[in-house]
């Protein structure tokens, strides 16, 4: 089997790859180990970035997104019984966000890559990726119960933190860094109305909470908790109280309460490694770098790696230049170093740490305080929130 691209892995990254390939006349073959309605149920991010919202509508991917999803032109900040909104279009020159969640993402794109796009193999599982440092690197993968060899020009990892392809660098030529937070998040799906038209960060001495939604009818909120905590350990109604208790505001705002349909826990963690490019092996999303949630950073930081490589092969097509290609690891860590920069300061920003002394809880409060009345602070956050640029 032999194409230009090979691509490991049909999250949005891999699958948004294909379609922008697509699109440039550049074939391609997806590789996914799991089947396709595991990839299409795969609860993940909601937060779409404003460059995020345009790439998918230039890909011709954008139509249900555009009747479905959630336009957002701020957020609402809540510390010690106040509220403040920060209004994105009035601080970035126009610009928001789309309340979108991943699942959907995925299945406009699974369909577009079926009616339109090259091979999408479903349960085909990558063994190894192999021979990186020559002309014609190759992905052994197993399918059917049979092994097989996908050859390539150019292989593009998108299979995620556990995924094989960053395995393919030796060790000698990777740098790796990462944190690991003391604290996770309980998630929780809820059939409720959301009880707030935009998302809420709450910072509490109890821990931070957030207010979220998949739908006009379907909530989705988080706690913050201990690390390692069992979802199952906390009772639904445990759940709705502690809530209401980090939401609390001094103007008599309430909580909604449903039925709660499912419950997890996202354990916390920064992670980069270095470089995104080995040979014609590429990695992209979290198969190089992942960010705690509370910045809505990693769907987007691996739709900006793919579209930056996409556009490298693009122009090399087109002038017979490899500089952008070459470029690309660099290029793509600058975007993923500010990412974690913001994602680090909105989480130390908004989470209590198990051992806070009263002196670092006033500075966060200082911080929030800041941010409520000082126009370029608040204008740093909307700018880092509503995304960095994907040039």
């Amino acid at each position: 089997m032999r194409t230009t691209v090979g691509i490991i892995g049909a999250g949005p990254a891999g699958l948004l790859l294909a379609r922008l390939l697509h699109n440039a006349g550049i074939d391609s073959v997806v590789l996914e180990s799991r089947d396709r309605a595991y990839v299409e149920q795969r609860q993940r991010a909601g937060i779409l970035e404003q460059g995020t919202v345009d790439v998918l509508r230039a890909a011709g991917a954008g139509g249900r997104m555009d009747r479905e999803g959630l336009r957002h032109d701020g957020i609402e900040l809540r510390f010690a019984r106040e509220r403040h909104r920060v209004d994105f279009p009035a601080l970035t020159g126009g610009r928001s966000v789309m309340v979108y969640a991943q699942t959907e993402v995925c299945k406009d794109l699974i369909a577009l890559q079926i009616e339109e796009g090259g091979p999408l193999l479903f349960e085909a599982e990558a063994l190894a990726v192999e021979g990186v440092e020559s002309e014609r690197p190759r992905v052994r993968f197993r399918r059917e119960g049979h092994e097989d060899v996908l050859e390539c020009d150019y292989v593009v990892g998108c299979d995620g933190f556990w995924g094989v392809a960053r395995r393919a660098i030796p060790a000698e030529h990777s740098r790796v860094f990462e944190r690991t937070y003391p604290f996770g998040w309980l998630g929780i799906l809820a059939d409720v109305p959301p009880s707030h038209d935009e998302l809420v960060y709450a910072r509490h001495d109890r821990g931070f909470a957030l207010l979220s939604m998949r739908s006009p009818a379907v909530s989705r909120l988080y706690l913050q908790v201990p690390e390692g905590t069992d979802a199952g350990s906390w009772a639904d109604e445990e759940i709705w109280d502690e809530l209401e208790r980090r939401f609390e505001t001094a103007d008599g705002w309430s909580l909604e309460r449903g039925a709660i349909t499912s419950k997890s826990v996202t354990p916390m963690r920064s992670h980069v490694h270095e470089p995104m490019r080995h040979g014609r092996l590429f990695l992209a999303g979290d198969a190089a770098h992942i960010v705690p949630p509370t910045g809505a950073k990693g769907l987007n930081l691996a739709v900006g790696d793919v579209v930056t490589f996409a556009r490298a092969l693009v122009h090399l097509e087109e002038t017979g230049s490899a500089e952008r290609l070459d470029a690309y690891s660099e290029t793509c860590l600058r975007r993923v170093w500010q990412a974690e920069r913001f994602s680090y300061d909105m989480t130390t920003l908004l989470h209590r740490a198990p051992d806070a002394t009263p002196f670092e809880d006033r500075v966060q409060l200082a911080r929030l305080r800041r941010i409520a009345t000082s126009r370029a602070a608040e204008t740093d956050l909307a700018e880092g929130y509503t995304g960095f640029p994907l040039d």
